[in-house]
């Protein structure tokens, strides 16, 4: 490890840090301005002593590792094999092999994530200083998991768009048509090039759920990406299942999992269009359906973005539930981390109001187990997942 720096925090944070939470804002620490990104810090907040990394550029200032010590290489193993011990469950039926092995913060190892996709793991970072422990963990990585057969990161993404190219950094590369499983179902991700890591894994139980409703529903799946909760509704024995993305290639790599599943082909569609605009049309022309599911990319990266975010998701689920038949199903998500689970609630009611609907919450849900969240840190629980019926007003 490289030389550790002194620092001061505020001691207005001391009792937020004592729960857990394991950043610092930039404008809260004193002493950090010869520091650069990436340096190990100690810090001391009061009698409270923390360990983390400085960044120079992020508005967080500093992400608190540890308070015992700094971390070295049996720190890092110790963690990854909690981690890996924690996902037990997911590898017991040998039906998933495909899910989150570190989540970053909720893992005591904040600012990146670390997915599993097969015999490969897949590395992304959220700031420039984190990259002084990639070497560390793909130590442990490797030490943890012997059938691994390559270790890979991505690069970090700005406006989901890639900042470079994909690094290799121990084995071997994967094949572009990887094939994994969820609960089951076969999926051929590119863990290189696809969105986020591949798959959005965070919606691995929510899809699962999704499945137990829908059977001889017409279902509508708007941000279907890949097709996720549409195979898991075809498998659910949905009358007809349409799969709404702009994304190019989506639909294409829909048709293949479909395959992959001999899921009935004939009983799919997939729209290669704004999702907006699709529900408008639907909508204008009273075009309905049983169960339409609302799963769209973050609205919001940012504190600033949140007000033009609220607006987006009432906006959205408004013309979703203008397309749901009297008695059927609105399943609407959020990712966006700067909206609550009480707002997403809020915003839907108000939805429900705009559209002269009556909406009853009768299923809601979070994480999976593989994005545990700190009791300290209730910023790590960022996805909402909400299942209503939705009724005309009486």
């Amino acid at each position: 490890m490289s030389t550790v720096a002194e620092l001061t925090i505020e001691p207005s944070l001391r009792s937020r840090l004592q729960q857990g939470h394991p950043w610092v804002y930039r404008n809260h620490l004193i002493g950090g301005e010869r520091l650069r990104s990436g340096q190990w810090v100690r810090a001391r907040c009061g009698g409270l002593t923390v360990y983390g990394l400085y960044d120079e550029r992020s508005p967080i200032g500093l992400r608190i590792y540890s308070r015992n010590g700094m971390p070295d290489q049996s720190w890092f193993r110790e963690r990854v094999w909690e981690a890996w011990e924690l996902r037990a469950p997911l590898r017991a039926d040998g039906q998933t092999t495909a899910y989150r092995w570190i989540y970053g913060e909720g893992d005591n190892l904040p600012g990146l994530v670390v997915d599993r996709y097969g015999d490969y793991a897949v590395i992304q970072t959220y700031a420039d200083s984190v990259q002084t422990v990639i070497p560390a963990m793909t130590s442990a990585l490797r030490a943890i998991d012997p059938n691994l057969r390559g270790v890979i990161q991505r690069p970090r993404q700005t406006d989901d768009k890639d900042e470079g190219e994909p690094v290799l950094l121990w084995g071997e590369w994967p094949p572009r048509d990887l094939v994994v499983q969820e609960h089951g179902l076969f999926f051929q991700v590119d863990i290189l090039y696809g969105q986020k890591t591949g798959l959005f894994l965070d919606q691995r139980d929510n899809r699962r759920t999704l499945e137990g409703w829908v059977a001889g529903a017409r279902v509508l799946n708007c941000f279907a990406y890949i097709g996720g909760f549409s195979l898991y509704a075809l498998r659910g024995h949905a009358a007809e299942v349409v799969s709404c993305d702009i994304g190019r290639g989506l639909a294409e790599a829909t048709a293949t999992n479909l395959a992959l599943n001999r899921l009935p082909a004939e009983r799919h569609r997939f729209i290669t269009e704004d999702c907006f605009a699709v529900l408008d049309r639907f909508a204008r022309q009273n075009q309905t359906f049983d169960v339409v599911i609302l799963d769209p990319p973050s609205f919001a990266r940012t504190r600033t973005g949140q007000h033009a975010a609220m607006r987006a998701y009432v906006r959205l689920n408004t013309l979703g539930l203008r397309c749901v038949t009297p008695g059927g199903l609105l399943v609407s998500a959020s990712c966006t981390a700067q909206i609550g689970p009480e707002q997403f609630r809020s915003l839907l009611g108000e939805a429900a109001a705009q559209a002269h609907r009556r909406l009853q919450i009768i299923h809601e849900a979070g994480h999976p187990l593989d994005h545990p969240v700190p009791a300290g840190f209730l910023e790590g629980r960022y996805l909402k997942y909400i299942i209503a019926r939705v009724q005309t007003l009486v």
